[in-house]
């Protein structure tokens, strides 16, 4: 099978916005709103992640802006009471950042996101240098590939690599993403692994999988 997988290298975006550990807060919550991003990476030396900053560890200073915490909870939410009084990227970032690699299929880097409950991952090569950012919206991108394209790699990869000689009674339709086989072919068990191939094609929505056996097959 030569079906393309596709890897956060192929949808990353390559321009990064970050910030440095000794950047203030205003200067974080500046970048974001000027960027529409909800969290930057940290970067030190020559491009270095040690972690990211996020809306949500901004928010612990207007969370607690007015409140005044019991010692028992200043306790229980040690992390997030230091960070409301941080005012140093260093100081407000979660650490060690969640990164994925450029080499990473999307639902590994889809998996890390729901793991850790992150809406963008900073991408890194083996030394841990930033290479691009992964968001939810990137990791959506295959599924703008046009319908032509996906039935050629369909009729290609799948349909002509399980049927080399029931090919010609196939016929693959795509319409908004949604695949459909319909003729007739010599082995019927091929049948299912042919709707799961096909469901495999990145930026595919779905199969509707038709294919009967020849008759006198």
């Amino acid at each position: 099978m030569t079906t393309r997988t596709f890897t956060v290298a192929d949808v990353m975006t390559k321009k990064v916005v970050a910030v440095r550990p000794d950047a203030s807060f205003k200067e974080i919550v500046t970048a974001m709103e000027r960027w529409k991003v909800t969290a930057l990476p940290v970067l030190e030396g020559e491009g270095r992640v040690v972690g990211v900053v996020s809306e949500a560890d901004l928010l612990l200073k207007e969370e607690f802006h007015d409140h005044r915490l019991g010692m028992i909870e200043q306790l229980r939410r040690r992390d997030a009471t230091s960070k409301a009084g941080s005012d140093r990227a260093a100081e407000l970032m979660t650490t060690p950042a969640v990164t994925v690699r450029p080499e990473a299929s999307l639902p590994r880097a889809a998996r890390l996101m729901a793991t850790h409950r992150v809406k963008r991952l900073p991408v890194v090569d083996a030394d841990g240098m930033i290479q691009g950012v992964v968001s939810r919206s990137d990791l959506l991108k295959v599924f703008l590939r046009p319908d032509e394209e996906l039935a050629d790699e369909v009729g290609r990869d799948v349909v002509a690599h399980l049927f080399p000689l029931s090919r010609d009674r196939i016929e693959v339709r795509v319409d908004a993403g949604v695949v459909t086989l319909t003729g007739d072919v010599r082995d019927s068990t091929l049948i299912p692994l042919a709707e799961r191939l096909a469901r495999a094609v990145e930026g595919v929505v779905d199969v509707r999988c038709a294919l009967t056996l020849a008759a006198g097959a």
